[in-house]
């Protein structure tokens, strides 16, 4: 699946460079990402920070939300006191559009990861030219050189970047970039599974290094996945579909912070 997503990615790159070439994407640039709030509002808190995330549809699980409304599901997420907003921008296989992020940044305070998969230097200028607070970098689909100047990059226009990865080998592969945030993926790429013991196994092979962000992605329900996350020091919890199936997001946001306000 990973592949067949790549590879529509590396055509939408080329058609959306055609419309608007990289010397005129970078005029268009205005400064407006603001990675340091993103970076900020994962360890402000004693307890972890939760990025609320807009995901109408994953190839896997298929519709989320029938009745997806991007802005008020926002403004519910905002008024539920989460940390930050992901969304998913990636059009064929979840749904998403590239614009998503101006409306968001039109409409709510909090910082804006976007969620998609970085292949091409194009696009990072491009989540500049949005507003994109942050970006998320696959460690699985990207050499390390690649990963390195992205961040580069990415640092160079104020954008924060979350590192994902999903196995021991993603971890060996980034840990020597130094890292601000390292997201922890419990996602098998391969069988689409979900297992949140992937954030327990790999969180023993990062140093513990509290100038590093740990994210724990994918899997987490419940009041309870969130205290096996305290006690593993992780910093922030990326919810997406639970929230998005819940029915009442203000509510749930309320049940998985427990007394945690």
């Amino acid at each position: 699946m990973i592949n067949k997503i790549i590879a529509r990615k590396r055509k939408d790159i080329e058609e959306l460079k055609a419309r608007m070439p990289l010397n005129k994407l970078k005029d268009k640039i205005k400064a407006l990402s603001r990675g340091n709030l993103f970076h900020n509002a994962l360890k402000k808190r004693d307890k972890i920070s939760i990025i609320a995330e807009l995901k109408k549809s994953s190839p896997s699980k298929g519709l989320l939300m029938p009745d997806f409304n991007l802005l008020e599901a926002a403004r519910l997420y905002e008024e539920g006191g989460v940390e930050a907003i992901s969304v998913l921008t990636e059009k064929n296989f979840f749904k998403g559009e590239l614009d998503y992020v101006k409306l968001l940044r039109k409409s709510v305070r909090l910082p804006i990861l976007q969620k998609d998969f970085f292949i091409d230097e194009y696009q990072i200028y491009y989540a500049a030219y949005l507003g994109s607070d942050a970006i998320l970098l696959i460690a699985r689909v990207l050499s390390k050189e690649e990963i390195s100047a992205f961040m580069t990059l990415a640092k160079s226009l104020n954008i924060a970047v979350l590192t994902e990865v999903h196995d021991e080998a993603d971890i060996k592969k980034v840990l020597s970039l130094e890292p601000a945030i390292i997201g922890i993926n419990n996602r098998n790429l391969e069988t689409l599974e979900v297992n949140l013991e992937n954030t327990a196994k790999l969180r023993t092979l990062i140093p513990e290094d509290k100038s590093i962000i740990l994210v724990s992605e994918s899997g987490i329900k419940t009041r309870g996945d969130i205290i096996l996350l305290e006690k593993l020091g992780i910093n922030a919890a990326l919810i997406g579909e639970t929230f998005m199936r819940s029915g009442d997001i203000k509510e749930k946001i309320k049940e998985i912070r427990g007394n945690d306000k």
